[in-house]
């Protein structure tokens, strides 16, 4: 084993000690605030101290790129690229107000971490078709009851070399429009090297981006013109990749 493998594997085990032990520390929290409906917007403080437990200690810093400072109080449909299991955490930390995230079923199935996720976002199994209908109709209620929701428009992570971005689908798309919500292209270009998911079980250093995008109206857009909306917001973001890196080499 290389030693930067090596350090990779111990970074990793350093940073997943801290990400761990904190969530323990605040869990009973989340359980109390779960069990009351009313109660469940109380969970947002509790992730932000989770992520000032977890971020610094783990020598991860944020740097937020506001092109668009969003209202807490005013309802979005979040598009990010998708790299990471880290990037749930890092909008978590940077994102104002009690956001919903769309998220994949495997994470409702982890220990305690799971009941948390379940219960206060929305879990879908993509290679169901009444499941992605049912996730849906549950963003609806999530935007009904006042939350923005964060849905990840590749559908999955992209394991490929940076900068790229892989086809999106057209569900946020059809949402924002179905609503004339306004849609907030995100793009997180390093989460992929800080904890790359391709199962090498090893972790990066590197400063965590969020580029926060100016918002595209889709009032008095059609259905049909989310095929337009979603190639917008998809080269916007891959523009915004391939500038990143390119600032990188320099």
């Amino acid at each position: 084993m290389s030693f930067s493998k090596l350090f990779g594997r111990i970074y990793l085990a350093w940073g997943g000690l801290w990400f761990i032990g904190s969530f323990l520390l605040l869990y009973p929290f989340f359980v109390l605030f779960i069990k009351v409906k009313s109660w469940q917007k109380f969970t947002v403080p509790v992730n932000k101290i989770w992520c000032l437990l977890f971020f610094p200690p783990s020598f991860i810093s944020i740097k937020s790129d506001w092109r668009f400072k969003p209202n807490s109080k005013e309802l979005y449909i979040y598009c990010p690229n998708h790299t990471s299991l880290m990037d749930i955490p890092v909008l978590t930390k940077v994102l104002p107000g009690f956001i919903c995230f769309m998220g994949k079923d495997s994470l409702a199935k982890l220990p305690l971490f799971g009941y948390m996720f379940r219960n206060l976002h929305i879990t879908v199994n993509r290679r169901s078709a009444s499941d992605r209908y049912k996730s849906i109709q549950l963003c609806y209620d999530k935007l009904e009851e006042g939350r923005p929701v964060v849905i990840f428009p590749e559908g999955t992570t992209n394991q490929k070399q940076m900068p790229s971005l892989q086809p999106f689908k057209d569900g946020a798309f059809r949402i924002a429009i179905q609503k004339q919500l306004p849609v907030v292209p995100v793009t997180l270009p390093f989460n992929g090297i800080i904890l790359p998911d391709d199962k090498s079980f090893t972790a990066g250093f590197h400063k965590a981006v969020a580029v926060m995008h100016e918002p595209i109206s889709t009032i008095g857009m059609k259905e049909a013109d989310a095929d337009i909306l979603r190639e917008r917001v998809h080269a916007i973001i891959l523009a915004e990749l391939q500038a990143q890196y390119k600032n990188e080499k320099h």
